[in-house]
């Protein structure tokens, strides 16, 4: 009747520890609120130049050729690349928690109790037969095999294993985004590195320009039409060039180790295009709709997978509140003698244990952790909507801007056009003294600082394609 009891308030209390360990706190709500609009504002073409490959996109051969070494030897590659390893391990260790552990265990020790000990005293009885006694002291061996388990009622492990795919996931997207990044950086210098040789070119034509301004001044000067202070002023205005000229060479040097550290490598010269600045084409430009950014974008679609790992673990830090059912059993011999080991079945052992546990009083690291899975959660959701928003806006900013551009290089160029023809204009009229030097000079200046600011937009117009490219997520494909 006790046994029964004890049995009957057991079952009870066991019912009620389940009834109180399920109640698990509500996971907030994590749909995304913002959404893309349906357009950029210039049609509903679904043509995007995103899905064009970086080698047919960019149409020159070298720098095909400098970002093939960058994909190659970039150090910020090779460090993402370690994260998609650490990634795939971390699943290879939650899908093993699912999985039984079984190990095989061996163990040898001795051990002497009390003689004045309630297992001294039955030990040594006086009712045991002599050469019946326990020995004294007491060996143990033993060699078995034990296996535990985690049975995965509530999804728990399974969950956490889905959140580490995601994440494996989310981390070989952050390596598409880096490459991406990586091109476009490449390109962005590369063509930098071809404006400058251009506008070395400019720089150093003036001053050939000016240099025979000054002479043409002396000349005058001796046949006292000019004064000395124009003679003065003419050749400040060379050494100002000059100056210039040495300025744009340390900017060269500075963008050659700028591509030679993007593509790993110690300081060498960077071979490029030597042809007209003003004649490098590059490709038309084709949006496509926003929606497209869910899918080419990896900077989109890695925050959208770590947003769904986030919410697996929201689910596996809920599931802490339940009761967990865990199995452990073992198989094989124990003597206290080597020689008995494996006298069978006398030194056989084996068990099979099933545990029920659940959190009952004292829960508030299981709170703790759940309210913490439920506010990276909602990270992960804001961090997808920012991340969205960001890139829509970047492509949007970028068609605007080669648009503008494109309309302030024609500008640009009948500007230089009509000041290379005022400089021809300016030393004729200079020569027959119908104008002072101050306005000749003046000429000059304007055509060069006109002529400079056009190469400055081509590279614009240039930089602004490539950027638009990787804003729609090109460049990794």
């Amino acid at each position: 009747m006790y046994k029964v009891r004890i049995i009957k308030y057991g079952v009870l209390l066991s019912l009620g520890v389940l009834v109180i360990s399920c109640k698990a706190p509500a996971i907030a709500p994590t749909e995304a609120s913002l959404s893309a609009p349906e357009t950029y504002g210039t049609g509903q073409d679904t043509v995007n130049i995103a899905k064009m490959s970086w080698r047919n996109f960019f149409k020159d051969k070298n720098l095909q050729d400098l970002i093939e070494i960058a994909i190659q030897n970039n150090q910020e590659l090779k460090i993402t690349l370690q994260e998609i390893e650490i990634a795939k391990n971390d699943i290879r260790m939650r899908k093993g928690a699912l999985l039984p552990t079984v190990g095989l265990k061996a163990g040898a020790g001795i051990e002497k109790v009390g003689r004045y000990t309630s297992q001294g005293a039955g030990d040594a009885s006086t009712e045991i037969m002599p050469g019946k006694e326990f020995p004294d002291p007491l060996a143990d061996f033993g060699l078995a095999a034990y296996a535990t388990w985690e049975v995965d009622i509530w999804k728990k492990l399974r969950n956490s294993k889905k959140a580490a795919v995601n994440r494996y996931l989310a981390s070989i997207e952050g390596k598409n985004f880096v490459l991406t990044n990586l091109i476009s950086e490449v390109a962005d210098s590369y063509y930098e590195l071809v404006s400058l040789d251009n506008q070395l070119k400019i720089v150093r034509e003036n001053v050939q320009l000016q240099k025979n301004a000054l002479d043409i001044v002396k000349i005058q000067k001796e046949a006292a039409r000019a004064t000395e202070l124009a003679v003065q002023k003419f050749q400040a205005e060379v050494l100002s060039s000059q100056e210039r000229e040495f300025e744009i060479l340390q900017g060269i040097k500075e963008t050659e180790n700028r591509i030679n550290f993007l593509l790993g490598r110690y300081p060498q010269e960077i071979p490029r295009d030597t042809a007209e600045f003003s004649s490098i084409t590059s490709p038309l430009v084709s949006a496509g709709i926003p929606s497209q950014l869910l899918d080419n974008r990896p900077d989109v679609k890695q925050a959208e997978l770590e947003l769904v790992a986030a919410k697996l673990d929201v689910k596996a830090a809920r599931a802490e509140f339940y009761p967990s059912l865990g199995i452990s059993a073992s198989y094989g011999v124990n003597a206290f003698n080597t020689r008995y080991l494996f006298t069978l079945p006398e030194s056989l052992l084996y068990s099979l244990v099933g545990d029920l546990t659940a959190p009952l009083i004292n829960r508030n690291a299981i709170k703790a952790e759940f309210k913490s899975a439920n506010a990276r959660q909602l990270q992960a959701l804001y961090n997808y909507e920012r991340t969205l928003l960001n890139a829509y806006l970047e492509v949007s900013t970028q068609l605007s801007k080669i648009d503008n551009l494109e309309k302030s290089y024609t500008m640009k160029s009948q500007e230089v056009a009509a000041l290379k023809k005022s400089i021809e204009v300016s030393n004729d009229l200079f020569k027959s003294a119908r104008v002072d030097y101050f306005e000749v000079l003046m000429t000059q200046r304007d055509a060069l600082e006109s002529t400079l600011e056009l190469i400055e937009t081509k590279k614009e117009q240039l930089n602004a394609v490539v950027h638009i490219y990787k804003d729609l997520g090109g460049g990794w494909k």
